[in-house]
């Protein structure tokens, strides 16, 4: 695929909480970090995503006493995962990976950091109406398609991909700069709803 001057990589939580070793390690998250770097030297344009949470977090299952990491409660919202503490505001787990190249990056949006509700995507809190103000920054730059990269495959690049398309950007998940958590068949039902969505899936850019 030809990656056009205006096209924009959207690299999605590569945080240290989210890679071995960490509060949430994806497996294998760590792979994704040259990858990414291979690919943003063919874009001119790139945006990170941060998952920023305060301590104490709604989502976090030690908020909920009796409660369980990956349990599903009901919030006003809807479904929740509860998560193990990740990526709470000025830690080590909050930053990105070291070895992520992110000097390049545009833009840097923060996600999660309201205290009652989790943010998987880049673009909405989940509840699915309140903007993190990417999208208007997209428009307002005139960069219409983008490619999304990241952790994790079944979470935030899902939502994100999702909400790209529902708000009428192109939008291409590369695979091999991602990598998934997969519970209980996450990561196909993921895949599933991003096809339904209009999300392109490739494996690599060369």
């Amino acid at each position: 695929m030809q990656i056009r001057p205006d096209d924009l990589l959207v690299v999605v939580d590569v945080q240290n909480d989210f890679c071995p070793g960490g509060a949430l390690a994806v497996g294998e998250g760590d792979a994704v970090v040259p990858v990414i770097n291979r690919l943003s030297q063919q874009f001119n344009h790139m945006v990170l995503t941060q998952d920023w949470h305060p301590a104490g977090h709604s989502s976090f299952a030690t908020a909920h006493p009796g409660s369980a990491p990956f349990q599903t409660i009901i919030t006003p919202y809807g479904e929740q995962t509860l998560w193990p503490d990740h990526c709470v505001q000025g830690t080590s787990g909050a930053a990105f990976h070291p070895q992520l190249a992110t000097e390049r990056a545009e833009l840097a949006i923060r996600k999660g950091f309201r205290s009652q509700i989790d943010s998987y995507s880049a673009f909405f809190e989940n509840d699915r109406r309140t903007p993190t103000g990417l999208a208007g920054y997209l428009r307002d730059r005139g960069l219409q398609r983008l490619f999304l990269v990241g952790l994790a495959t079944d979470y935030c690049v899902h939502y994100s991909a999702v909400d790209a398309r529902r708000l009428g950007f192109e939008t291409i998940v590369v695979e091999s700069g991602c990598r998934a958590i997969d519970l209980a068949g996450s990561l196909a039902s993921a895949w599933s709803a991003m096809q339904q969505a209009g999300v392109q899936r490739i494996g690599d850019i060369s």
